[in-house]
């Protein structure tokens, strides 16, 4: 009677040992299964190495489009004003009017589209952040260096000759974005570059400042188009009318049309989202030393 007795117990054990064994193994079935589908949608979700490299061959011929169309205007704005505009003084004459296009299609249109599509590149992705911050900051700033000059070349002219200053749409909207870009350069260096900035500051002012730097792109190029059509009906009068379309008005229409072009590609470049610079984790709005390395 005993050994029946205690026969319940020990298959009760038993039992109950086999039902927890197998909870056990569900359990972990589970946690396995969990596990394979969560590895099933980030290998879904990670490009395979053909669309990844075809991805970096678009960036590289959007990147060298943009490169190449910044030269050309470059190249065209002053050829127009050595060629037809009579070169470059600073003599507070015409010729020193000759900067103003320059210096602000060369400044607050290219070298600051070039500086904006400077982290968009894939060889900086994966390597130390801070050379390339530096980089970004370096280009803007002498941007903003060249627009500044530019707007100075253009007040000086008008006060010469008792010219009202800011009293067209052009001189508004360039004016705008050029103030609109000392206050982003400011407010970048302040916030990403300086020790005293915290995270959450950082993470607040990540997207308003990527957004605001295609705003500017934006109103650069309103600007400067706004302004060669302004300077062509300004100087193409008498026997060649901008109307008859002479080869200087051939020329300035030729230089807005690079303008947009260029806008438009480096446009591109920013918004493509598989271009973006992939954040490793919090630590990419964590302030290091600028003497010390960033490892992202």
């Amino acid at each position: 009677m005993q050994q029946a007795g205690s026969s319940s117990p020990s298959c009760s054990s038993t039992s109950y040992s086999f039902s927890l064994s197998h909870r056990n193994t569900a359990e972990c079935g589970s946690e396995t299964s969990t596990e394979a589908v969560k590895h099933e949608v980030r290998a879904n979700n990670t490009p395979t190495e053909p669309s990844r490299m075809s991805s970096v061959l678009r960036f590289y011929v959007c990147y060298l489009l943009c490169l190449g169309l910044g030269l050309a205007c470059i190249v065209c704005v002053c050829v127009w004003n050595s060629q037809w505009r009579g070169g470059f003084a600073w003599d507070s004459s015409s010729l020193q009017f000759n900067w103003h296009p320059v210096l602000m299609v060369t400044g607050l249109v290219v070298l600051y589209g070039i500086g904006a599509v400077v982290y968009r590149i894939p060889l900086t992705w994966g390597q130390n952040k801070l050379p390339w911050k530096l980089l970004h900051a370096a280009l803007m700033f002498i941007a903003l260096i060249l627009s500044i000059v530019g707007l100075c070349a253009v007040f000086d002219f008008h006060n010469a000759k008792n010219t009202p200053n800011l009293y067209s749409l052009h001189s508004w909207i360039g004016i705008a974005a050029t103030a609109l870009f000392a206050i982003q350069w400011v407010v970048g260096l302040a916030g990403f570059l300086l020790p005293w900035s915290p995270v959450s500051l950082r993470a607040l002012l990540k997207p308003i400042h990527v957004w605001m730097g295609g705003s500017i792109l934006w109103l650069s190029i309103v600007a400067c188009i706004s302004g060669i059509n302004e300077k062509l009906f300004f100087v193409l009068k008498g026997a060649q009318p901008y109307a008859s379309l002479p080869p200087e008005a051939v020329l300035g229409n030729l230089l807005g049309v690079l303008i947009v072009a260029f806008g438009l590609v480096a446009l591109k470049i920013l918004s493509n989202h598989e271009w973006q610079r992939p954040d490793g984790s919090s630590q990419d709005l964590a302030y290091t030393p600028l003497l010390q390395e960033e490892n992202e």
